[in-house]
């Protein structure tokens, strides 16, 4: 019987968990995800981390908890400082593993391989490697196993820019449905929601925040959505490029839609003590504002968050983009 390997359901699984559950698969390991991230977690979580941490960081920690009382035999806590050239992640990436070794004891043995594309692929693909040797696997097998993980990698990200969101893709990727969409709906607006993904895929700390703009009748346009040379064109204005690839994306992202319009409004979503974010939101404000010709939110999040306050300020603010199209049909 294969080994249990354990891939917390936070951070950058809403990214990347097609590639890292085909991978352990192909090797003949049972992938096992924690469970939706509820109040257990997110209290666990935040009682067992530190206090400047942000709540996706707090969070990711309860999943681990999580994946420990379960039993699996390995937990995948990757240390993710690039995935792709000449950029980088957060630091809580870099230092994921051993943060999370420090906090929560008696761990089962956690598989804390480098995923690092800053110079090129070699080097992930090395550490692919050495992962399947834990596991007891051949180089041959691993490295199989990883270009099989990539290309499963490619047909979730397809999906993504066909429109679906991180948690629609990840679930027709995972029951292997066909491309149909569901009877479409009928949306007055449109909205592009600039966020990292695990703020608002997760649909427990986000507040399930897509769905409730979804049922007040706004189409939903998330970065992923976008191809990467929109986001280039965003960010052609910058002097100096940004070395962080997801502030890269969102700011990217909102100065694209502040130019070409295609949207009603623009919601930012961000986590309070986010040290990157706290750079991109202050930009896209300050940008916003000169410009005065599409609204747009700020919404910060932390575990203090209210369901009530945050649903009082969507509303006004559909209700203001309803107002704009309005006045300018009239």
């Amino acid at each position: 019987m294969g080994k249990i390997v354990g891939i917390p359901k936070g951070l950058l699984y809403y990214d990347f968990y097609p590639m890292w559950k085909t991978f352990f698969e192909v090797l003949g390991a049972k992938v096992i995800t924690s469970q939706n991230t509820n109040k257990k977690i997110v209290d666990d979580g935040v009682k067992n981390s530190v206090e400047d941490a942000c709540l996706p960081v707090k969070t990711y920690v309860g999943h681990v908890m999580d994946l420990k009382e379960r039993g699996v035999d390995y937990i995948f806590i990757p240390r993710i400082v690039s995935v792709e050239k000449k950029k980088y992640l957060c630091s809580k990436f870099l230092g994921l593993p051993d943060f999370i070794k420090s906090l929560i004891k008696d761990l089962p043995p956690v598989i804390d391989i480098e995923i690092n594309y800053y110079k090129d692929e070699e080097f992930t693909k090395r550490e692919f490697i050495r992962a399947g040797k834990m596991l007891g696997r051949t180089n041959g097998d691993a490295l199989k196993a990883y270009l099989k993980g990539m290309e499963e990698q490619r047909r979730f990200e397809n999906l993504l820019k066909e429109g679906f969101t991180n948690l629609e893709a990840l679930k027709m990727w995972e029951e292997g449905k066909v491309k149909v969409r569901e009877e479409k709906r009928r949306f007055d607006l449109k909205i592009a929601l600039l966020s990292h993904p695990y703020n608002i895929m997760d649909e427990y700390i986000s507040m399930g925040l897509i769905e409730k703009l979804r049922n007040m009748g706004a189409e939903v346009i998330t970065v992923e959505m976008l191809n990467k040379a929109s986001i280039l064109e965003g960010v052609a204005f910058l002097p100096k490029d940004i070395f962080w690839t997801y502030e890269r994306d969102i700011l990217g992202a909102g100065m694209y839609f502040l130019k070409k319009k295609g949207v009603d409004g623009v919601i930012m979503v961000s986590a309070f003590g986010c040290g990157p974010n706290s750079m991109t939101e202050e930009l896209l404000e300050r940008f916003y504002k000169r410009e005065k010709n599409l609204p747009f939110m700020l919404l910060t999040i932390d575990e203090h968050t209210g369901e009530a306050g945050v649903m009082t300020r969507l509303e006004a603010f559909v209700d203001l983009l309803r107002f704009n199209k309005k006045a300018v049909v009239v």
